[in-house]
């Protein structure tokens, strides 16, 4: 059994780099960014559970806790007979734990996010593929699959709900510039959709850092900033560039620093929180809480406006 440490992997603040765990599912290589990765282990014994989606092998107690387990080759399409030397990945994000059944683990890679391409739709299964992007890591192609939105068609009830916002009642339309930068189709879909639905209804959406920030620079600078942005929210893993760069671009432009940035992100950890304070983030959120997310952004942009 191999244990993964935070405090070994969290990566200097701001450098837009990325770890990623290689592993092989019949024969072709995927990754996972090791941050989302606790432990790697044998495969044990499961026990099925009635009723379960079909990708949904069933659950295990490696210690003192019960974990799902996905079978990763099942979900991709691929067949094989499951393998005693098979391994599980054990993830954490969105404050759950979950074991992926791979074939075998490679070795971690460290990449800059300008490395990792945005798939084409017949590569990725169109707009809302599973493959989030593709890297060339030690001479390698890695698909670098999307945990969450595989997590979130096999559990819905896990991912973003608009019943959170429903449940805050009428509010009074909105019409202050939000920018969102988010890689996942489906989350910036709900995430767009969820903050529509609380009146937000100026909203820009970014596919990464990277486009984000040359919008934000390419201002001019005779106009007003809060025309164009009152507050950014980003995701922290996106190709080109993550939301930690990001955070810190902002941050340390004279121009844009005073712009509240909320970290909306499934990697939220008390690590990544301090890594996220270091480079000056006002708020930092876990997934998928969007009724939180829109009472912060309330609290945010009520400060800016009594700060004028």
């Amino acid at each position: 059994m191999a244990e993964t440490h935070n405090s070994r992997i969290l990566l200097e603040s701001g450098t837009n780099e990325i770890e990623i765990m290689k592993f092989t599912i019949g024969g072709n290589l995927y990754g996972i960014n090791v941050a989302k990765v606790r432990e790697i282990m044998i495969s044990e014994p499961v026990k099925p559970m009635p009723h379960a989606h079909p990708s949904v092998e069933g659950i295990f107690k490696p210690r003192d806790s019960v974990l799902t387990v996905v079978d990763l080759p099942q979900y991709l399409g691929v067949e094989s007979e499951k393998n005693p030397k098979d391994i599980f990945i054990i993830t954490n994000f969105n404050k759950m734990f979950i074991a992926f059944r791979v074939h075998t683990v490679d070795r971690i890679s460290r990449i800059s996010w300008t490395d990792i391409q945005k798939p084409d739709k017949t590569v990725s299964g169109g707009a809302e593929g599973v493959a989030t992007g593709i890297a060339q890591c030690d001479g390698d192609l890695v698909t670098i699959l999307d945990f969450e939105r595989i997590v979130a068609e096999i559990a819905p009830e896990t991912t973003i709900q608009m019943s959170e916002v429903e449940r805050l009642g009428p509010r009074d339309r909105n019409d202050k510039p939000i920018w969102v930068a988010e890689d996942s189709v489906l989350l910036s879909k709900m995430i767009g959709d969820s903050l529509r639905k609380a009146n937000y209804v100026n909203l820009k959406m970014f596919p990464n850092g990277q486009e984000l920030w040359e919008a934000l620079t390419s201002l001019p600078e005779s106009r007003e900033l809060t025309r164009d942005v009152a507050l950014i929210i980003t995701d922290i893993e996106m190709p080109q560039m993550d939301g930690h760069r990001l955070t810190k671009l902002v941050k340390d432009h004279p121009r844009f620093q005073e712009i509240p940035l909320i970290i909306f992100s499934s990697l939220i950890s008390e690590e990544m929180r301090i890594k996220g304070r270091q480079l000056g983030a006002d708020e930092q959120l876990t997934k998928p809480e969007i009724g939180h997310l829109v009472d912060v952004m309330d609290h945010l942009l009520e400060r800016v406006s009594q700060a004028k």
